[in-house]
């Protein structure tokens, strides 16, 4: 396929890389021309069927495990997505202020029995691109080195960062520990070149943002 090109392939040849190998007594090439003799028996020309035969009926092949059954419908799959890829995006989040972190997260970390740091990485244009676990801590504290917030940060090309953890005693004012953490985090993201936005606190039904307690610490 990469010395002629996919486009130069058979019908059969494309559906014999999706089931890998064959059986005992064909090949995987024989196994997917019968498999299309069958499609095209019960659905029409084409690899149609590929879309419309459920997972039982591909099953019912000789050879045809769920494995292979698996690989052909989440082929089909992605081309019907490819299709339309538009109704199968997800929703752009864009992180305006620290109440829009809150909004994100509160169902997540509301009721949590301990304490959890999330990273949200940013873009240029403040979308969200990924978000992530990165400390689970005790009842009342949890421990975070900058490195482990900035790793995946640069691995992602994160324009920015906004921590955020929960309380779980409900209560969300910051704690000394958190005032002195977040000074340090954001004195590494100027080392790396990764700008720390906010750091949201969590707690139940109320939500503190540092960067408006603290304007001064951060640039937005």
């Amino acid at each position: 396929m990469f010395r002629t090109g996919a486009q130069a392939l058979s019908d059969a040849e494309l559906v014999a890389i999706l089931l890998g190998t064959g059986t005992s007594s064909e090949t995987a090439l024989d196994l997917a021309k019968r498999l299309i003799h069958w499609g095209e028996a019960n659905y029409g020309p084409g690899l149609g069927f590929l879309q419309e035969a459920s997972k039982q009926e591909l099953m019912s092949l000789s050879g045809i495990g769920m494995a292979k059954a698996a690989r052909l419908k989440a082929c089909a799959e992605i081309h019907r997505r490819l299709l339309k890829p538009e109704q199968y995006m997800t929703p752009r989040v864009t992180i305006t202020c620290g109440r829009d972190v809150y909004e994100l997260l509160k169902g997540d970390m509301e009721r949590l029995d301990r304490e959890q740091v999330w990273v949200l990485m940013l873009n240029v244009r403040n979308h969200l691109i990924h978000r992530e676990v990165i400390s689970v801590g005790s009842l009342d504290t949890s421990v975070v080195h900058p490195r482990e917030i900035f790793k995946n940060c640069i691995r992602r090309s994160a324009a920015a960062v906004i921590l955020a953890h929960n309380h779980p005693s409900g209560d969300a004012a910051p704690s000394d520990d958190d005032i002195r953490m977040t000074k340090r985090i954001i004195e590494a993201g100027k080392i790396v070149g990764i700008t720390v936005l906010d750091h949201v606190i969590i707690g139940r039904g109320q939500d503190i943002s540092l960067r408006e307690s603290f304007a001064g610490w951060f640039t937005w």
